[in-house]
């Protein structure tokens, strides 16, 4: 695998801080979503939902 790597004309270094700010980025983005959600719904009138059901 190395050596077939080492034949790339174009060679670039990923360091392990791009994956740790990727994860912490998708976290981020899905516990806001799902805070949003959540919060949305505490808020709703239970009244309003169950006259719709």
């Amino acid at each position: 695998m190395n050596q077939w790597l080492a034949d790339f004309a174009y060679k670039i270094n990923i360091d392990w801080w791009m994956f740790a700010l990727a994860g912490a980025v998708a976290i981020s983005i899905a516990l806001l979503t799902v805070s949003f959600q959540s919060v949305r719904t505490a808020l709703m009138n239970p009244v309003k939902s169950l006259r719709s059901e």
